[in-house]
């Protein structure tokens, strides 16, 4: 009995949308839109599938998103065709449907900042780590404790 190696489910499944042509990898296109088209247009216009005849049916917000976009088309196949090559769609078509759900608002980046480490906190966080046999142990406890310390005399009340 002969075993084939197991490939990636990613790469299982390219290989059988192969067979439908170049055209038929609907997820570079999708992951490419965003770029090619930029956020406004993105936000407003997503591309639902692939007809068999090669053109790329994209769902907009509204008829008149599928309006201006059948007018900007020239320019966004253009787009598509340097980013994607023959991957690209031959055409693009327009109309109002539904669209993703947007994802989460990007999170807030921390406003937390690095407390300021006085002499009095090496000192202290210094005695705490002394008892402990390890070099690196001891170096690591006490620059926990120096953080430590001095984030809490750094508080206000």
């Amino acid at each position: 009995m002969r075993f084939e190696p197991l490939l990636p489910i990613e790469d299982s499944i390219r290989r059988e949308l192969s067979r439908f042509g170049p055209a038929a990898g609907v997820g570079e296109i999708v992951e490419a839109w965003p770029e090619c088209v930029g956020a406004g247009i993105a936000a407003n216009a997503w591309p639902a599938r692939l007809s068999r005849d090669g053109s790329l049916h994209v769902s907009t917000s509204s008829s008149a998103w599928a309006f201006e976009l059948t007018h900007l088309a020239p320019s966004i196949l253009e787009r598509l065709r340097e980013r994607l090559g023959e991957d690209a769609p031959g055409a693009l078509r327009f109309a109002p449907g539904p669209l993703p759900e947007p994802g989460p608002p990007p999170e807030e980046a921390s406003k937390r900042t690095v407390p300021k480490v006085s002499e009095a906190d090496r000192a202290g966080a210094a005695r705490i780590a002394a008892a402990i046999g390890s070099p690196d142990l001891r170096t690591a406890v006490a620059r926990a404790a120096e953080a430590s310390l001095a984030a809490g005399s750094n508080r206000s009340i």
